[in-house]
């Protein structure tokens, strides 16, 4: 029987609810209210009017639906990359047997703990010299590369309690490790690996250091974020709406999986769901 809930982690929980929704309240009335009602405060309620000014604007004077396209592009081919590649990879680490296995695992864990700013100037060498710079490559490259330093280490940690008795079993049945790994790992370890696309997602969508060194025209939605923005003002409401619309699909991906999220962190068996 599952015990009451003290009384002083709901008052937590309200105070933490409370200072999420304020601004996200704040960023809301501020795209919908002229700039002059909000110019001493949007909370202030003396004179409520409300207009769509900054939503028209927004579309008409910066390429926000070509912006919102490329981040969706660049952010759904680095997940599914990411969610390809790394079940096979925490697999050939833990199951197989070859050389210098435990030094590279420990290698590509270590990356975990590389900033991200000291590898911006040798890569943007690297792309210049390969002829890169504005490619997606530049940056679906590093966004599945650096993304190994943790995935890998999530899905291995899952399969440390994964039953051997299913991969001796598939051994004697005549598989090898492909098979192995498409028939009986891989349906046995979808929390793990929706975990890791989940992640990837966020981290792909909201990525600004990359795409803004590394692509000239297409510009994803951060770096358009950054570009929403006068010289001789603020535009606070233009930069609302661009705001809104750049963590929409974040928020809705996240609500979504948030199932298969929390079971892909707490999960430790082998047994399928």
């Amino acid at each position: 029987m599952i015990g009451r809930v003290p009384w002083w982690t709901v008052i937590v929980v309200g105070v933490l609810a409370v200072c999420w929704v304020v601004p996200v309240l704040g960023i809301v009335l501020t795209s919908i209210r002229p700039p002059a009602d909000v110019a001493l405060g949007w909370w202030r309620l003396d004179n409520i009017r409300f207009t769509l000014d900054a939503w028209q604007r927004v579309w008409v004077e910066y390429p926000l639906a070509e912006s919102f396209f490329y981040t969706a592009m660049l952010a759904a081919l680095a997940t599914l990359g990411t969610m390809l590649l790394t079940p096979a990879a925490a697999y050939a680490f833990h199951f197989l047997k070859f050389r210098s296995r435990r030094l590279l695992l420990i290698i590509i864990i270590n990356a975990f703990v590389l900033p991200q700013q000291v590898v911006v100037i040798p890569l943007f060498t690297l792309w210049r010299d390969m002829k890169l710079i504005d490619n997606p490559l530049a940056v679906l490259i590093p966004y599945v590369g650096m993304s190994f330093a943790w995935s890998i280490f999530l899905v291995k940690n899952f399969l440390e309690d994964f039953p051997k008795e299913l991969i001796e079993a598939a051994k004697i049945d005549g598989c090898g490790p492909i098979k192995t790994l498409l028939h009986v790992v891989l349906p046995n370890a979808t929390s793990p690996i929706f975990a890791v696309g989940v992640l990837q997602f966020l981290w792909s969508w909201n990525a600004l250091l990359l795409p803004m060194l590394y692509l000239r025209t297409m510009v994803p939605l951060p770096v358009l974020l950054t570009k929403v923005s006068g010289t001789y003002e603020m535009n606070w409401d233009l930069r609302s709406v661009a705001a809104i619309v750049t963590t929409i699909v974040p928020l809705i991906v996240f609500v979504v999986f948030q199932r298969q999220f929390a079971a892909g962190s707490q999960t430790r068996t082998g047994a399928k769901e």
